[in-house]
């Protein structure tokens, strides 16, 4: 070790020492915060909690969103949400779909190189002529194949629903939408998804031109359930609850805002904040980060903050002891760097 190691300060809170020297520190790393689980962790209870109860449970509505959300459940519209980052935009899908036991959300991020496409379906060419190259038999029948009437080429294998597609498959009841980031698209998604959200339906080209009227394709989920699509069309018998979400950063055509209800989530005030901070972490961290959460809505109208920034600051204490509470009151530190401003050039 050497004199620069020697001088470094490790509090009871700390995993990693900095000191080179290998140890077993892991094993004191505590339960990671609710909304870091990963959606296959073990809860105390002993089965694997699903990713809409990581997510949804804790999330704190006010009167607005619950009038909101069921104006667009009763209309079958979909729900722009806006927001500043942070302020639980994405988790409103989560909340609806645990609550209405929708089940699993299908998420849909979405980038400037997006298109329609790739919300609805993928197909993979270049594997099956890599396949059809190797010699494997392109035209026997799948093992499922004894449930098509006319049996041929097995182009289901390379085809697969995106978010979207399986969000219009048929089930009786809607499926939940995340169209996520919806401003960062390109300028034409918006109008080119004006026609789905009016139909509810569309075609896969690459099967409806077959001579045989039915294929099978892989649902986008990790099931790699495989369902039955008659003649290349795809039709929902319920319009999935969809949630796309915007954080202000481009205005929207007149069109796709018709077809869709708006909710603008306001920067939650006091109360809300110690709402949110409770069904995360529970009672004491509302006590022992109140000096925290007081500083996030003293700073919060001339800096720019996310909720979840005071979440994180807030799990930290707790992991932290006397060493955390120390540095948040003094406000320098690693708490401090948690609850950093989000303002360019910060």
């Amino acid at each position: 070790m050497n004199e620069g190691q020697a001088s470094l300060v490790s509090h009871a809170w700390h995993v990693y020492r900095g000191t080179g020297v290998p140890h077993d520190g892991i094993a004191m790393l505590p339960a990671p915060p609710p909304w870091r689980a990963p959606s296959a962790a073990e809860w105390p209870y002993g089965h694997p909690a699903p990713d809409t109860r990581l997510r949804g449970a804790v999330y704190q509505v006010t009167p607005e969103i619950v009038d909101v959300v069921n104006a667009a459940l009763y209309l079958r519209r979909p729900l722009l949400v806006t927001g500043p980052p942070g302020s639980g935009k994405s988790s409103l899908a989560y909340h609806v779909a645990h609550e209405l036991r929708l089940g699993h959300v299908l998420n849909w991020p979405i980038t400037s190189r997006s298109t329609l496409r790739d919300g609805l379906y993928t197909y993979d060419a270049l594997s099956r002529l890599q396949d059809a190259n190797l010699g494997a038999d392109a035209t026997a029948p799948a093992d499922d194949s004894a449930y098509f009437d006319h049996p041929g080429p097995d182009i289901g294998r390379y085809l697969q629903l995106g978010p979207l597609g399986t969000a219009l498959l048929p089930g009786g009841v809607p499926r939940v939408l995340l169209i996520d980031e919806i401003d960062k698209s390109d300028p034409d998604l918006p109008n080119d998804l004006l026609n789905i959200f009016e139909e509810g339906e569309f075609i896969i080209p690459e099967l409806a031109r077959l001579d045989h009227p039915e294929a099978r394709v892989q649902v986008y989920d990790s099931s790699r359930e495989r369902v039955r699509v008659h003649q290349g069309r795809v039709c929902a018998d319920a319009f999935p609850f969809t949630v796309l979400t915007s954080n202000g950063e481009r205005e929207f055509p007149p069109a796709f805002l018709r077809r869709c209800l708006r909710l603008d989530l306001p920067e939650p005030d006091i109360e809300l904040l110690v709402r949110i901070v409770e069904a995360h972490l529970g009672r004491e961290a509302v006590e022992r980060g109140a000096a925290l959460i007081e500083e996030f809505v003293r700073r919060r109208p001339t800096e720019a903050l996310a909720t979840d920034q005071l979440l994180n600051a807030v799990y930290l204490l707790l992991s932290g002891g006397d060493d955390g509470l120390r540095e948040a009151r003094e406000g320098d530190g690693v708490l401090r760097t948690v609850m950093r401003r989000l303002d360019p050039g910060f």
